[in-house]
This record gives C-alpha cells, structure tokens and sequence, in this order.
C-alpha cells in the first residue's frame, strides 16, 4: 500500500493573518502520525519583510511529559515559516515550510511525511548531551 502525504488547504496570502497562519500550522500538524503522549504549543515570533516576501517564523515546541517526570527533560522544536510573495497574485496560497532543530533539511506541506521518530531523536541526542556533562 502507498502512503499519501497529508496537507491541508493553505490560506491565501490576501486572507493571511498571523493568527490565521498560527490556526493553520496546528491544523496541519494535526494530520501528523504522533502518539498521543506528545504534547505541543505553538506561537509566534516574528515577521521578516524581505525586498519581495513576508515571512511570518513560528515555533512549536514538543515534549513527552510523564507522571513521573511533569516537567520534561528535554524538548525538541520545529520552526515554521509562512511566505507571502509581494510579487505573485495575492490569490494564491501561502508558500510555508519547516525545519527541525537539529536539522538544515527545509521540510515543505505535502511534500513529505512527517516522522515521530525525528522528534525522539532530537531529545534522546539532548538528553544524552546534558547526561555526557
């Protein structure tokens, strides 16, 4: 069986707001395989004016708490950025794409499935960093 990426309905950049781009990074990660356990929050950044775009940074931050262990040791993050040309019709979608910390690898919305395992790594490489200190 062939797996399909998951993407949602990006806005345009005529209807684009922060808040709006913010509600539509949580509606697409809510088509990601993760195990219940994971919990995450969102917020915004801040707002880069380039020569022909806007772009709008994000963060969304992840973690396992426990019972045991409310306060998680470690945390891994993937930075969201939403793009709206200055140049292009303001009809059509917003251009957005993400990268994880620990990575330079630009993940772009339907082109990609996500991996739980990407997020494990991160904090299974931090804790053992704070362990090795």
């Amino acid at each position: 069986a062939e797996y399909v990426v998951k993407n949602i309905q990006w806005t345009t950049c005529e209807n684009f707001t922060v808040e709006r781009g913010q509600q539509q990074i949580e509606e697409y990660i809510s088509t990601w395989e993760v195990h219940e356990s994971w919990l995450h929050w969102s917020e915004f950044l801040q707002e880069e004016d380039l020569p022909y775009s806007k772009r709008y940074h994000y963060r969304v931050l992840w973690s396992i708490p426990t019972r045991r262990k409310p306060i998680p040791r470690a945390t891994a993050s993937i930075c969201f950025v939403i793009e709206i040309s200055k140049i292009k019709p303001a009809t059509l979608p917003v251009e957005v794409f993400f990268v994880l910390e620990s990575s330079r690898l630009t993940h772009r919305p339907g082109h990609c499935r996500f991996r739980e395992k990407w997020l494990k790594d991160i904090i299974e490489t931090k804790i053992m960093l704070t362990e090795s200190l």
